[in-house]
């Protein structure tokens, strides 16, 4: 997908008109938040914080791999 978007002013401010297509996409709207990676070839918008998605999968790999202690702790 090439696009090509319009940097506009918004208040004092400057910003981006996202196309529908491209929100439907993302599956995001209004009110939601994109983060921002900068790669060596450009830039990446998702919908979801990469480093905390990051730290998500450590910690489900933890989850599975101490469930009896996570239960322990639980009480259960």
């Amino acid at each position: 997908m090439n696009l090509k978007l319009k940097i506009t002013t918004v208040g004092n401010s400057v910003g981006v008109v996202l196309p529908r297509e491209l929100l439907a996409r993302l599956r995001v709207g209004k009110g939601d938040t994109l983060y921002v990676t900068e790669l060596p070839d450009g830039i990446k918008l998702a919908p979801f914080d990469p480093q905390f998605a990051a730290k998500m999968e450590v910690a489900e790999k933890v989850m599975r791999r101490r469930r009896d202690l996570l239960r322990e702790l639980a009480g259960n």
